[in-house]
């Protein structure tokens, strides 16, 4: 029996099994599991791997996933994440799905608990065992280096600016290479397995302006790819306007969970390496 992050117990599965996933990371993760034949449905956010992927019928977004289509695909199971998906929208889905399995790795660390939970669930224990012999190498090299202290902002979106505070995966990624995220705001516990509670100073995807206060204290900006398509010209444009070092970061290789993780901490050592 395995548990998932909000303590629903699952077994494994049986029969036929016909797998949504809600969140892109995961859908590669399932791929990678061995479970391409059992993926009956995926968001349109779902871009990887590259082409398998095209094969599986979308269902709408993370945040507007059509209800209607993916009942009509008949899922048997459907994975969602605390972050990604709509609290309502996944207990819509209970009413019609008879297993609904909700994910939230909030550090890198979480990786393992996830290859275990879906492993297990779908019979892909020896698939996710590499997985996590892999990360484990990944991690263990960032640890094994003493990285000079950082203090950065890590933009996610503008038209409002948003941030990460520091009880997001993003910014534990990030302290992988002691590079530490603005707001100082304490990494809380997950609570009850929900991640999304905002923590005592604020929220986890707070909004910013700008000042000359803010960015005094900063070593760097990071820019990133996703969920806002920041570019090399927002990062020129921002590093004349702040007159510090702005970065255009890989916003899957640092936010992505499952099987991308490996290659994540491979990335950020390369960034932090460079920097």
């Amino acid at each position: 029996m395995w548990t998932d992050a909000v303590g629903h117990v699952h077994g494994t599965a049986e029969g036929t099994v016909r797998i949504a996933s809600l969140v892109p990371s995961i859908t590669e993760l399932l791929f990678d599991l061995g479970l391409a034949d059992r993926i009956v449905a995926r968001t349109g956010f779902c871009i990887h791997p590259e082409p398998a992927v095209r094969a599986v019928a979308k269902v709408g977004g993370t945040k507007d996933v059509k209800l209607d289509r993916l009942r009509a695909l008949a899922p048997t199971h459907v994975i969602v994440n605390i972050d990604e998906n709509r609290r309502e929208t996944v207990e819509e889905i209970r009413r019609f799905v008879p297993h609904v399995i909700v994910t939230h790795p909030c550090g890198p660390e979480d990786n393992f608990a996830l290859y275990a939970l879906l492993g297990g669930i779908f019979g892909r224990q020896a698939e996710a065992e590499p997985l996590a012999a892999g990360l484990r190498g990944a991690l263990d090299a960032l640890r094994a280096r003493s990285w000079p202290a950082r203090r950065v902002l890590y933009a996610i979106w503008q038209d409002p600016w948003m941030t990460v505070s520091r009880d997001t995966y993003i910014s534990q990624m990030l302290a992988l290479v002691n590079w530490a995220t603005w707001p100082d705001t304490a990494p809380q516990a997950c609570v009850d397995g929900d991640c999304s509670r905002p923590n005592a100073a604020g929220e986890r995807y707070p909004t910013f302006r700008w000042s000359d206060a803010l960015v005094r204290d900063l070593d760097a900006v990071l820019l990133s790819t996703e969920p806002y398509r920041f570019t090399e010209d927002h990062a020129d444009a921002l590093e004349r306007q702040i007159g510090k070092p702005v970065l255009l970061v890989d916003g899957e290789m640092l936010s992505w969970y499952g099987s991308r993780a490996m290659a994540g901490a491979r990335y950020l050592k390369t960034l932090a390496e460079g920097f």
